[in-house]
């Protein structure tokens, strides 16, 4: 797994991930990028998962987005209705965080789109630990990007699954 936290902040999205790739109870990566950007639709986009899996949603998330002209709800809806229904999607593990301006998701392969309460969303193996650690400090005065790069670098103190080289993506 990995640790994903997406924080909306002063009318900024961030998505911030760790680089960590285990096989089990092994470090394969430190270095992964799992965070994603879709420039032309001021998307951003968080894996947490198989790897390949994560980029084959991020590819069908990006092909839903542009067909629904933007429209991010819609093209959560519709990725996780394909992903719940396909025979091979259906095999894919990973969870996804994805926000734009105004809307914040959480995707899972069971079908859910969820929008979670609050202005931050936390995924994967350290995920619990970032939520909590980025609700904390959004009562802070730091921004967006100091939030989601904080709560990364808690998990990371608590979660083995968890680096902290950490990537980022706004908006």
């Amino acid at each position: 797994m990995t640790t994903i936290v997406l924080v909306r902040k002063n009318n900024e999205v961030v998505v911030a991930g760790d680089g960590q790739v285990s096989m089990g109870n092994t470090v394969v990566k430190s270095t992964a990028s799992k965070v994603r950007k879709i420039e032309k639709r001021d998307v951003v986009a968080g894996f947490a998962g198989s790897t390949a899996d994560a980029l084959t949603l991020f590819e069908r998330l990006e092909a839903k987005i542009e067909k629904h002209a933007g429209n991010l709800s819609r093209a959560a809806v519709e990725l996780a209705k394909d992903w719940r229904t396909d025979k091979y999607l259906r095999r894919l593990e990973a969870l996804m965080a994805i926000g734009d301006k105004e809307n914040s998701y959480i995707i899972s392969g069971t079908g859910d789109v969820l929008e979670p309460e609050g202005d931050v969303i936390g995924i994967g193996s350290g995920g619990n630990y970032a939520l909590a650690a980025g609700k904390v400090l959004m009562g802070t005065n730091l921004n967006a990007e100091e939030v989601a790069k904080k709560a990364i670098e808690v998990a990371s103190e608590i979660c083995v699954f968890t680096n902290n080289n950490i990537k980022i993506e706004k908006i």
